[in-house]
């Protein structure tokens, strides 16, 4: 009702504000006349109006105008040199608070006030969230439209703080406008319609939370998908394909977040991920005192790239020749139908997934993993490595089957992220790290991988003539 009442005020606000635009820009329907309208600093009631026209006209144009109104805010827009020059040297001769704040005024850009006086339009922010995303679709073609999106991102971060979302549960109950996006907006594990959407809310061993924000009505942000169990799952099917349970459930011991999906591309690396799984975690161990374990049963999206990449990279320090030869087979998926390969390439897999998560690097220097990067960050620890876990096609394509269990022990989690953000080092348990330490763990994966080359061509999954 408040969100409600604040929009038709605004809107009342803007109706009004057109009886004070001058006639030129009531009927020009220009952005870009608009926009230096906007910036020039008119009175409220006006500004309001102005915005308004704005966000209407960028709605309803073509690609090409909008990236002509891209490029006028991005060439445009820019702080002064010279004031800038000026208020440095002001600033080192005599480093005031008072020459600080004029600096700070002078380096900032007009584009992060236009986008202020934007927002004060009905429903800007929405739009503003979308301009967003049409941005960084054209960024690989006009790069020099970076530094819109640094303003945006510099504002967004503010506007979408912590301190203004919302955490709602969402269940059968939830209105169906929002159960609709839900499934649009799923994307780690596809929801098939109704029927499975019903299967992953109603179940009395399921929930589903997601942030909201005032001004983005019945849009989540973010949500996260739990399965209430008593142990850590090494599959995904068993979780998904679970029956539905009538009833409370048998006093679980288990949460496992089984899909985390981003909702708003516009929000892209403004995080609200770790906020949510602490703010859930806290939810759950309310409700459920039996809770003793919080884990993710998690996607490895970049394994298969890096995998195949270091089979075929004849150099890579990463594998052994036996491995190579083990490994080179995988990509056909010929184990899928071959109980004993399965079992023969268990070891390799397991030990190349490891180097992967605790060695390989972005070049940031942070594991190259993005929902490692993702876990890891938020104290996390990577706790099991499963294969197989996940035979869709999207798991096969992008991690060759293989999901990973990090698990988010209470007493652990500030240290493990102070730890991560400031040395780099990854929180791993010790059964993981011994895939690639353990001299008998090695030993082991050099038989399978022996046993692997001896096989015959139909077990390796290798093709004859």
């Amino acid at each position: 009702m408040n969100v409600s009442f604040l929009q038709d005020l605004l809107n009342s606000v803007a109706e009004q504000g057109r009886q004070y635009l001058p006639w030129a820009l009531g009927e020009e329907e220009d952005l870009l006349t608009l926009a230096k309208a906007l910036v020039s600093g008119r009175g409220e009631a006006s500004g309001v109006a102005i915005a308004r026209e704005i966000l209407d006209l960028w709605r309803s144009r073509n690609a090409e105008d909008r990236r002509a109104f891209y490029r006028f805010l991005s060439e445009d827009l820019e702080p002064e040199p010279e004031a800038v020059k000026a208020m440095a040297e002001a600033y080192l001769a005599s480093p005031t608070p008072q020459s600080l704040s004029r600096l700070q005024h002078a380096v900032e850009s007009p584009r992060q006030e236009f986008f202020r006086r934007l927002n004060l339009a009905p429903g800007a922010t929405g739009t503003i969230v979308e301009m967003r995303r049409d941005i960084l679709r054209e960024l690989p073609a006009m790069p020099q439209l970076k530094n819109i999106d640094n303003d945006l991102r510099h504002l967004l971060v503010s506007w979408f703080n912590r301190g203004f979302l919302v955490l709602r549960r969402i269940d059968w109950n939830t209105p169906a406008v929002v159960l609709e996006k839900i499934i649009a907006y799923e994307a780690v594990h596809e929801i098939k319609g109704w029927t499975d959407l019903r299967r992953r809310l109603e179940p009395s061993d399921r929930r589903c939370f997601a942030f909201f924000h005032p001004s983005l009505v019945d849009e989540p942000l973010i949500f996260v998908e739990v399965a209430l169990m008593n142990e850590t799952p090494d599959a995904i099917e068993p979780v998904l394909a679970a029956p539905i349970k009538a009833g409370k459930p048998p006093s679980p011991t288990t949460a496992v977040f089984y899909s985390i999906s981003n909702c708003q591309e516009g929000l892209k690396s403004i995080s609200f991920g770790h906020f949510l799984i602490k703010q859930v975690v806290d939810e759950l161990a309310r409700e459920l005192p039996s809770l003793t374990t919080y884990v993710t049963l998690s996607p490895v999206p970049g394994f298969s790239r890096w995998l195949n990449r270091t089979v075929s990279d004849g150099k890579a320090p990463e594998i052994t020749p036996q491995e190579r030869a083990s490994l080179s087979g995988l990509a056909d998926d010929a184990w899928l139908s071959e109980p004993k390969l399965t079992e023969r390439l268990e070891g390799p897999i397991l030990t190349m997934a490891a180097k992967y998560l605790l060695t390989a690097k972005a070049t940031d220097g942070r594991p190259a993993d993005p929902v490692a990067r993702f876990h890891l960050g938020n104290g996390a620890r990577l706790d099991r490595i499963n294969w197989p876990a996940d035979r869709s096609a999207r798991g096969l394509r992008e991690a060759h089957g293989l999901m990973v269990n990090y698990r988010y022990e209470i007493k652990e989690i500030e240290a493990n992220h102070e730890a991560f953000a400031n040395a780099g080092r990854v929180a791993a348990s010790r059964q993981v790290r011994n895939l690639i330490k353990s001299p008998d763990r090695l030993a082991v994966t050099q038989r399978l991988l022996g046993a692997a080359l001896e096989a015959p061509a139909s077990l390796t999954g290798t093709k004859t003539k």
